[in-house]
């Protein structure tokens, strides 16, 4: 991670690559975990520049790029912003330099970067979880009242979701308001159809059909089960498939999942399996273990074998 400590390196450099830039506080703890989220993706995307800059000392640059609150990240590619990020949301972060890293190093315009249609987009998001909230801010941070009380209504009432904060992706922010037809936020999304919006978690409350409408709180333990044999060879990461040096070890088919976008599968996982690093090997259920063990297993010729459960 490159760090600029002048107003003038940070404004008069152009970047050909994807730059990320992360303006921070050094009293923020939450900008001292994004800078360990950075730390991870500087060593997994080789050909995108991360910079740090402490918000309060290049005050000309906070202004000029209307940075209100810490973390906050930009986003340029060809000398241009072409995304931003507001908050502590490593998933989020994670898709974004995933997303628009993926072109290499050449100049890009911002209307270039972006691949997938907008619907589709929208689509898979509503889909990611059986119940989705598209809130401002996060379930731990809330960015409005109305975000802020829904979040505890469902907490207060066991119910499962994931959360995407609309205040990262203004394209989403405003496509999904014409996808749905519904202007406002936050909305409420179930088996990737729409719910409605505060109004009417409240009054599924007052008639006594919310808990028969969402899906039913999962364990951590019967989470970390389900997704260890989502697949019968399972690789738990940092990054995707694309990134993994695993990759190259096998030509066996495997899903894998990103822990950078999961805190609490990981932590959870190196409890559950006894195992305190990543990547972590699962094949039909069993752990495996981690680069080491492949790499041993392969010089010895048993990989193929282990992978398909014959050992």
């Amino acid at each position: 991670i490159y760090l600029f400590t002048t107003t003038h390196q940070s404004c008069s450099v152009l970047f050909r690559s994807l730059t990320v830039v992360h303006f921070h506080a050094p009293w923020a703890p939450q900008c001292s975990q994004m800078n360990d989220v950075m730390a991870e993706l500087a060593k997994e995307h080789k050909h995108t520049m991360f910079v740090k800059l402490e918000a309060e000392a290049v005050p000309e640059v906070s202004e000029k790029y209307e940075i209100t609150s810490v973390p906050t990240f930009l986003l340029f590619k060809g000398g241009e912003k072409i995304d931003r990020l507001d908050g502590a949301h490593a998933p989020e972060l994670t898709n974004k330099v995933q997303r628009l890293g993926s072109g290499g190093g050449g100049a890009a315009r911002a209307g270039d970067v972006r691949k997938e249609d907008l619907n589709e987009r929208l689509k898979r998001l509503i889909n990611a979880a059986p119940c989705m909230l598209f809130m401002k801010g996060s379930p731990q941070e809330p960015r409005c009242g109305f975000s802020r009380q829904i979040v505890q209504i469902l907490k207060d009432h066991n119910v499962q979701y994931s959360s995407f904060d609309i205040l990262s992706d203004e394209e989403v922010r405003q496509g999904l308001k014409t996808y749905s037809n519904w202007p406002t936020y936050p909305q409420v999304y179930v088996s990737g159809e729409l719910l409605g919006g505060l109004d009417i978690i409240k009054e599924l409350v007052e008639s006594g059909e919310l808990e028969n409408t969402f899906p039913k709180t999962v364990s951590l333990e019967n989470r970390l089960k389900s997704l260890i044999n989502k697949s019968p060879v399972m690789l738990f990461m940092k990054g995707n498939k694309e990134v993994s040096e695993l990759k190259y070890s096998f030509s066996l088919s495997y899903e894998t999942f990103d822990i950078l976008g999961d805190e609490e599968v990981r932590q959870g996982l190196k409890t559950y399996s006894n195992w305190p690093t990543f990547p972590q090997l699962y094949v039909k259920g069993e752990l495996i273990g981690g680069l080491d063990i492949v790499k041993e297993l392969k010089e010895n010729g048993e990989l193929a074998s282990v992978l398909k459960g014959e050992n």
